[in-house]
């Protein structure tokens, strides 16, 4: 759908116009269309990866959707002076979080570990909130060389999940416990075991004559559906190659919504859950029990909302750049602001952290459509989609091979869009940002080569150390400091905003 502005009425902005009804729905929908393969993939990784059930994870989802429209509608609305920025703005999960809160469901999963990374996020939201006007004034540390490495990373860290959900599951999947041997093994050891011991003495230690025997996992790279992830990633493809407009857009979606055709016609797919699912529910806060708050986590996340608002930040000004309506600090506060009580809104809600869509900026331009009630309809529509649990009940129930031959796509363009930005960056007059880039993704690489690189270290320091973003970030900003300075380039990060049309 690509649409052509239309005239204003007189004294009236674009951005402030109110589109007939039909016009304006057709519009929002397009808007959620275009971001509900990635408002969908982070309750997905992370209620897997916190080992949550089938129907907690589908919650996830409802939270999630809900939450998006509940945020969109105040950031394109406005709610007082202090929050909103009044312009087309479409709000989701950010995927900026996913690598720290994988590595906090690691360190602690089940329904602890969830009331644990909701209260980090509630935590920094309120932070994020109370910073946010000093925020608005710190884009010169994140100039492009910053904001793009730290964007290449988060691709790259995503990747593992797409390739782990190709493979029908993460890693460790790959094998299970060879029950039948290891029962064999401990009868061997079971006279030791149960030999009396002298009062007084200490128990001997006794120890399994070799490791742990393990078996191939069948189900795991499975060829079948490894070919259906590949038939995915096929037809993604030629939607990008023959299509042009608002079906290039959706190409993931509707990429998905093929595999799961082929994964039922191959009866991988089953419906048993969403048949059980209601019509309608309601989204409640604290499903999960009051949330918990460790400093170390809280403060993990302060840090990814930080790189979130700049980011943010850059959208903004980006968003006022193709509208043609100026911002200034007052409303970039107040724009950043709701990113902090969109997290806090979050962490109620089951949730996690929110921030910009960046491609439904580009949508904007492309449609040439600048009215917010555009998103404001959107947003309805996130809403309504929250409160029907057949639909989360529905993405479920989808096979993880699905998603991979989508996943290699989606998070693929993360690190894309991270490369693009870096590839507006001066190496021949400076050099120094050779090292800046190098090195940054060398830090954010290392949880993902060493995953056990923290094993001396305090446990409650595993959730900072673990994620390759915030090491990213921390160096990239560090190193940009020590080699550039803080040097104030606004139209840089407006161009840089523009590039990031893929997270």
């Amino acid at each position: 759908m690509n649409t052509a502005t239309a005239t204003a009425p007189s004294g009236v902005h674009p951005v402030d116009e109110k589109l007939p009804l039909g016009r304006v729905t057709a519009l929002g929908l397009q808007h959620v269309l275009v971001m509900y393969a990635g408002a969908i993939a982070v309750p997905l990784i992370v209620g897997r990866a916190l080992k949550l059930s089938p129907e907690q994870v589908a919650m996830l989802i409802s939270a999630d959707l809900f939450a998006c429209g509940l945020v969109t509608l105040i950031q394109s609305l406005g709610f007082t002076k202090y929050f909103g920025i009044k312009l087309p703005v479409m709000m989701g999960v950010t995927f900026a979080a996913v690598g720290p809160m994988v590595a906090m469901a690691n360190a602690q999963s089940g329904v602890e570990g969830a009331r644990a990374i909701f209260g980090a996020i509630i935590g920094a939201g309120v932070i994020s909130m109370l910073i946010a006007p000093l925020m608005s004034r710190m884009l010169r540390f994140f100039p492009p060389v910053v904001t793009g490495t730290i964007i290449a990373i988060i691709g790259i860290s995503l990747m593992r999940v797409g390739v782990g959900w190709a493979m029908g599951g993460p890693a460790f999947m790959a094998q299970n416990v060879d029950v039948p041997r290891l029962v064999e093994m401990t009868n061997l050891i079971e006279p030791a075991l149960t030999a009396p011991v002298a009062p007084g003495a200490a128990a001997p230690v006794v120890k399994l004559p070799g490791p742990i025997p393990m078996t191939d996992n069948p189900a795991y790279a499975a060829l079948d559906n490894m070919a259906v992830a590949a038939a995915v990633l096929v037809f993604i493809l030629l939607l990008v190659k023959y299509t042009k407009g608002f079906l290039a857009n959706i190409s993931v979606l509707l990429g998905i919504v093929a595999g799961c055709i082929l994964a039922a016609a191959l009866g991988k797919m089953h419906f048993d859950k969403v048949g059980k699912a209601h019509w309608f529910d309601v989204v409640t806060p604290f499903a999960f029990g009051m949330p918990t708050f460790d400093p170390v986590m809280v403060l993990t996340m302060t840090l990814v909302m930080i790189v979130v608002m700049i980011e943010s930040t850059g959208m903004f000004l980006a968003l006022s750049d193709i509208t043609g309506k100026k911002i200034g600090q007052k409303e970039l506060a107040a724009g950043l602001r709701t990113d902090g009580l969109g997290t806090v809104i979050g962490g109620v809600f089951n949730t996690f952290p929110y921030t910009s869509f960046s491609q439904n900026v580009g949508l904007v331009g492309v449609t040439g459509v600048r009215s917010r009630y555009v998103c404001v309809a959107g947003g309805i529509i996130m809403l309504v989609l929250g409160m029907l649990p057949k639909m989360a009940a529905f993405v479920e129930s989808i096979p993880v091979f699905v998603l991979g031959g989508a996943g290699l796509v989606m998070f693929g363009m993360v690190a894309a869009t991270g490369i693009r930005i870096l590839s507006t960056v001066d190496y021949k007059h400076n050099r120094n940002n050779l090292y800046i880039v190098a090195l940054s993704i060398g830090f954010g690489l290392i949880p993902l080569v060493a995953p056990r690189w923290t094993q001396h270290m305090a446990h409650s320091l595993h959730p900072l150390l673990e994620s390759g973003i915030l090491l990213t970030a921390v160096a990239a900003v560090a190193l940009n400091i020590f080699f550039n300075g803080a040097r104030a380039d606004e139209g840089a990060a407006i161009e840089a905003a523009k590039a990031a049309e893929a997270h």
